[in-house]
């Protein structure tokens, strides 16, 4: 197990990883959704459904609205463990479907559910903030997207919109930098969660440039599903979810056999 860890340590991507790696990721889930629609969909459809009672629950209420959606970006990953699950079955020319989806969040696998509420916990504190931060800062209540575009975004002095971007991008680039690697590696492998976020933070430290852009790309997919009544979600959430696989496959060296630079073999769910 030691020499696993060790050599776990150092990436061995599969592929020369550069600028243009993003789009062979996306290309790469685009083929995995195609070849297996319906689990995806249903991941896309579901978080889709969530948004629409979201807008419901709190269509007068955007200072509210604008932390939940934005903070959706930062617990998404966690939901897109099942998917990670569909992607590895595929490229190991094994099939897999919903049942296999829902035995994966069944499995009650310690180190996800850990995971998960850590997500979930820094998704809760960035709604927070961002509320309070809009409410307090605003000179006039925001509660519909006219309100949040007129009075936050398109206002001629620095100020409140400029804030609340830094602040969410100061929130979100850690919880990036530890989930983009380690999520798939826990699906994946049976380590610890502290060595998964290790190797995240270091795959993400020698692959700078992709992984930037790579969030960029994440980013503005999930921000124009969004914009698209919601309904892009049911495509591109799979979409999204299915390429981020690639991502890991390709920075940690993963071969279609499991191997995943030395590491420990597939996980079953029932390792601490």
């Amino acid at each position: 197990m030691n020499d696993a860890i060790s050599q776990a340590s150092h990436p061995a991507p599969s592929h020369s990883v550069d600028l243009k790696s993003p789009l062979r990721w996306i290309i790469l889930g685009w083929r995995d959704l195609r070849r297996n629609p319906v689990p995806g969909l249903a991941h896309g459809l579901l978080l889709a459904v969530f948004g629409w009672m979201l807008l419901w629950a709190a269509s007068d209420r955007f200072w509210l609205l604008a932390g939940a959606f934005s903070g959706f970006l930062i617990v998404a990953p966690i939901l897109a463990t099942g998917l990670y699950s569909i992607s590895k079955a595929g490229q190991e020319g094994r099939r897999a479907g919903l049942g296999n989806v829902i035995a994966l969040w069944r499995s009650g696998d310690g180190r996800l559910v850990r995971f998960g509420l850590l997500l979930g916990l820094a998704g809760t504190g960035w709604v927070l903030t961002s509320a309070g931060l809009i409410t307090l800062w605003s000179p006039v209540p925001i509660e519909k997207p006219v309100d949040f575009l007129r009075h936050v975004v398109l206002v001629r002095e620095l100020g409140l919109f400029e804030v609340w971007v830094l602040l969410g991008a100061l929130l979100a680039a850690p919880v990036y930098a530890s989930s983009v690697i380690a999520l798939p590696m826990l699906v994946d492998t049976s380590v610890p969660v502290s060595m998964a976020v290790a190797q995240s933070w270091r795959t993400v430290a020698s692959y700078p440039g992709p992984l930037v852009l790579w969030a960029v790309v994440i980013g503005v997919l999930m921000v124009a599903g969004m914009l698209s009544a919601l309904l892009g979600l049911v495509v591109l959430v799979p979409l999204v979810g299915h390429a981020s696989w690639h991502a890991y496959c390709d920075l940690v060296g993963r071969d279609v056999h499991g191997s995943s630079n030395g590491a420990p073999g597939p996980v079953d769910g029932s390792n601490p």
